[in-house]
């Protein structure tokens, strides 16, 4: 009953600022409230404050006992949401596939899948040596085991 309860505070939460987009829900045995959001325009402090508010703030401690944790999506969490990827067009990512390991700009994303560019060495058709090639792989998004975000220090 809590969860369901929950579950309805959160979506409301989330109808009022519609770049945020649920990752994870998750509610343990004793409770433990755990949601995770991602964003079109990342996440900020202050909206894991909003929606976390929103949920605890129409719950009753007296009724249930509950404890609540609303984080964004780290920056080295594998994208798991179609949008994450369309947020994160222009970046380098690693996908690993079911078959392949792939390394690249991504370049487009919409509901099928995804477009990776790379540059690669390859040896001349005619001739020694190498010559850069341009890559390009369309992934569905049926095939993507894991893709990450390659962090730049």
């Amino acid at each position: 009953m809590l969860k369901d309860k929950v579950k309805a505070l959160l979506n409301e939460a989330l109808a009022q600022d519609e770049s945020l987009f649920l990752i994870d829900f998750t509610m343990g045995a004793d409770n433990s409230i755990h949601v995770v959001l991602d964003g079109d325009k990342g996440v900020s402090v202050q909206d894991c404050i909003k929606v976390s508010r929103a949920i605890e703030h129409n719950l009753d401690r007296d009724e249930e006992d509950f404890s609540l944790t609303v984080t964004s999506s780290g920056a080295a969490s594998p994208m798991v949401d179609p949008r994450q990827y369309k947020k994160n067009i222009g970046r380098k990512i690693k996908v690993q596939t079911i078959e392949e390991s792939y390394e690249g700009n991504l370049t487009g994303a919409d509901n099928q899948g995804i477009v990776l560019e790379w540059k690669a060495r390859e040896p001349k058709p005619i001739g020694k040596g190498k010559t850069t090639v341009q890559k390009k792989k369309e992934i569905l998004f049926s095939d993507i085991k894991e893709a990450k975000v390659i962090l730049k220090y």
